[in-house]
């Protein structure tokens, strides 16, 4: 048999989700026992955070790792929340079925693939075959929903193990999963910790505890009570529409105009707005778009991509942090002397809107450095992999960013935390860890850094002032006595006290000092000054 003919004769087969992941986990981060532990953490926590403070709850987090004594590379690793919990009809797809979720909205979230939470359970079961155990108890239920699932990876279904319910008579509501993974703890160590701290940074509203398998704890209490505004699910913007969505749309609104298509289908569209649009793309108003054709749907979506006078995408759509939540972040974990915060503008980018935050803190306990410690966020996720192939690194590099102009020199004391609030952030891979060079972002978050260290140099100025005015006063101080004794022989009949006294007047008075700040001037000086 020729090879042509072999080819002929090869089967052809689909594969399920699950199939895929379990086939090419390495691409949603769990190529490795470290990555994988580090990874399970981090979908488990930010599921637990979109459970909360998305609802306008406080988030208390717990976070568990303890290593199995039968297999001391098996860890089981436990989440707990108090948030809305999950109606229990949906807890098997909601932990069993990849690509199954409740946040295929148009509104920001940590989690838009309905995949992570699943990812670690399918890793786990794969390693050591061991299934995942689920407690719910939604706000309003009386109950708690225990179940113990797998995932049939063939056919990409829930394999419900066991289910209980309990009396909440502790009135819980909440999710705590469990799930137990092959992994490797002394190499992950370092990184867990460093997302725990850095998730501790972008919510300090929230109380997290974290138990390590060595039986360490750590336990950030919240330093302030304001939360972000929760988002609020939106229409799509006209301009970041293609031919599949304007299907779904059109089979979703089910308009019998094109008229009453536009007006109910996108956000920021009203009649006038789409009788404009009609007249400028010389479309029917009265066509029915049940009956459109994929090429008029094609030449529809460029228009709608190219017409100027749709109004900017919505913010409502998006939760970002905040100055007061970035800097009392900041202050609370990295002890700094001096912090600062600016929020952009909300932007789009293809029809989607977005809003680039950015903290600056400097000195305190900070470590020198010869670059920025850069603390990067996306849609309040910490990134700590790929830090070099990320646009924010690209614009605070110092080979890129002129920091002298703003009075750091590196060495220097500095962190900078870059914010990206959108309802779809482009990251580069599904493991998301760093967002691609889009110009628009990368403009906002230049701009948005320039904002903040222009504040950063008026604080270095100020402190520059005081240190050169300091200096002077040491000088001063530490001849005055001989001075006011030289001058009081001369004079005879002023005492050497009196004219000291007019001497540090005189002090005073030149460098536009106050008693108090005087004094804290020359706070641990050898030389003792009377008041």
């Amino acid at each position: 048999m020729s090879k042509v003919q072999e080819t002929v004769r090869e089967k052809y087969r689909s594969m399920t989700p699950s199939q895929f992941f379990y086939e090419h986990r390495e691409i949603a981060g769990f190529g490795s026992p470290s990555r994988a532990l580090y990874q399970t953490i981090r979908e488990l926590v930010e599921n637990a955070l979109d459970a909360t403070d998305v609802y306008g709850i406080k988030p208390r987090i717990m976070v568990v790792i303890e290593r199995l004594e039968d297999n001391p590379d098996h860890y089981r690793i436990t989440v707990e929340d108090n948030g809305i919990g999950i109606n229990p009809k949906y807890v098997p797809q909601a932990f069993g079925q990849v690509l199954f979720s409740s946040k295929y909205k148009l509104r920001q979230a940590r989690g838009r693939f309905g995949l992570g939470a699943k990812m670690a359970i399918l890793y786990g079961q794969i390693k050591t075959g061991k299934p995942v155990e689920v407690y719910t108890s939604p706000i309003g239920f009386s109950k708690i929903y225990y179940y113990k699932l797998k995932i049939d990876i063939e056919h990409n279904r829930p394999i419900i193990l066991s289910y209980a319910e309990h009396e909440n008579k502790a009135l819980w509501h909440g999710t705590r999963i469990s799930v137990v993974i092959e992994g490797d703890w002394s190499r992950a160590r370092s990184r867990v910790y460093e997302y725990i701290k850095r998730t501790a940074i972008a919510t300090p509203y929230a109380d997290i505890i974290f138990i390590d398998p060595e039986g360490n704890m750590v336990t950030y209490k919240h330093s302030i009570d304001k939360m972000p505004r929760p988002p609020r699910e939106v229409k799509p913007h006209p301009h970041g529409v293609d031919i599949e969505q304007l299907k779904r749309l059109i089979k979703d609104v089910q308009a019998n105009s094109m008229l009453e298509f536009l007006v109910s289908a996108f956000q920021g569209v009203g009649r006038k707005t789409a009788e404009a649009f009609l007249k400028w793309a010389k479309i029917d108003p009265n066509l029915n778009p049940q009956k459109l054709s994929d090429s008029f749907l094609s030449e529809l979506a460029r228009k709608l991509r190219e017409y100027p006078k749709f109004r900017p995408p919505s913010a409502d759509s998006l939760s970002p942090f905040g100055p007061e939540i970035i800097e009392a972040g900041l202050r609370a974990i990295l002890k700094p002397e001096f912090v600062v915060a600016v929020s952009r503008r909300p932007k789009a980018y293809e029809g989607h809107p977005f809003i680039i935050e950015v903290g600056i803190a400097y000195g305190g306990e900070i470590p020198p450095a010869n670059e920025p410690l850069l603390l990067r966020y996306a849609n309040k996720i910490p990134l700590l992999y790929d830090e070099k192939s990320d646009v924010a690194w690209k614009v605070v590099d110092p080979r890129n960013f002129n920091w002298k102009d703003y009075m750091v020199v590196f060495p220097a004391p500095i962190a900078v935390l870059t914010h990206i609030a959108s309802t779809k952030v482009p990251y580069k891979g599904v493991g998301k860890e760093s967002v691609a060079d889009v110009p628009e972002i990368e403009h906002e978050l230049r701009n948005a850094l320039r904002e903040a260290a222009r504040k950063l140099r008026l604080y270095l100025m100020q402190k520059r002032r005081e240190e050169e005015a300091k200096r002077r006063v040491i000088t001063f101080v530490k001849y005055t006595p001989e001075v006011a004794k030289s001058l009081a022989t001369i004079l005879k009949d002023v005492d050497e006290k009196t004219v000291q006294e007019m001497l540090l007047t005189a002090m005073k008075r030149r460098l536009r000092l106050e008693d108090e700040d005087f004094v804290k001037l020359v706070e641990g000086l050898e030389v003792s000054i009377e008041e």
